[in-house]
């Protein structure tokens, strides 16, 4: 199969993992905890939600294939989560809420990454997201004679990992992972693809790191305040 046609079938089939789980959670753990959102704040919030994890998703891959000198559009999960986040934290200031309405989203995004990457990993070179070579023993060989760093899978595992984490947090305490599981997510995201960013081949533009960098330290350092944030307002409650 083309790398395009094994590429879409993972992301199709990261969608419905995504979705069966979305409902899972939804319906068996959040069903009992209060979200900062009302009814009528919906029809707003997910369309401008929507809005700003494509803008993300398709500025930051493409603005990295431009630094490489590639041409076409790229598509970036970690640009997504950072477009999401400004789009929902620019809602919520403007509508004076307060809290996280992630949570909903932590156990979906965790599985479909995990899902998605296995994609990226067998679409092989002409994904772009395979790392750079290494002579440890479980380097990957892409097709063009070099052993590569498999960070696709790096990433999948670390995400499989935080996702049964986060399931098994969400059964036995759902309102503390409410309150603070996509902040752990942010984090925990961010922290893991800064640290891969290491081992691809992507132009740098500050010192030694590239625009993931920058954008997986703007996750953690996000998540810091946010998490900050929520311990001093659930003190004060």
């Amino acid at each position: 199969m083309s790398p395009g046609v094994v590429h879409g079938f993972f992301e199709t089939l990261a969608w419905l993992v995504a979705v069966a789980a979305g409902w899972w959670a939804r319906r068996r753990c959040f069903a009992s905890v209060g979200s900062p959102l009302s009814r009528s704040d919906y029809p707003v919030y997910m369309p401008l939600l929507w809005i700003g994890a494509v803008a993300g998703a398709y500025g930051l891959g493409t603005l990295n294939l431009e630094l490489a000198a590639m041409t076409g559009e790229g598509r970036s999960i970690l640009g997504a989560i950072l477009g999401g986040i400004v789009a929902a934290e620019a809602y919520k200031r403007w509508r004076g809420i307060r809290g996280s309405t992630g949570a909903v989203f932590v156990l979906p995004l965790a599985l479909a990454i995990a899902v998605g990457r296995l994609g990226c990993f067998f679409a092989g070179l002409e994904d772009y997201t395979y790392g750079t070579p290494t002579a440890l023993p479980w380097g990957v060989d892409f097709g063009d004679g070099i052993s590569r760093h498999p960070v696709q899978l790096y990433e999948s595992f670390t995400m499989a990992a935080f996702a049964l984490f986060f399931f098994l947090w969400l059964k036995r305490r759902p309102d503390e992972a409410a309150r603070n599981g996509f902040y752990l997510f942010v984090a925990v995201y961010g922290a893991q693809r800064f640290l891969w960013e290491f081992l691809k081949p992507y132009p740098t533009v500050v010192g030694p790191f590239n625009v993931f960098h920058i954008a997986g330290a703007a996750l953690v350092a996000y998540a810091a305040a946010m998490a900050r944030h929520s311990r001093s307002v659930h003190a004060l409650a």
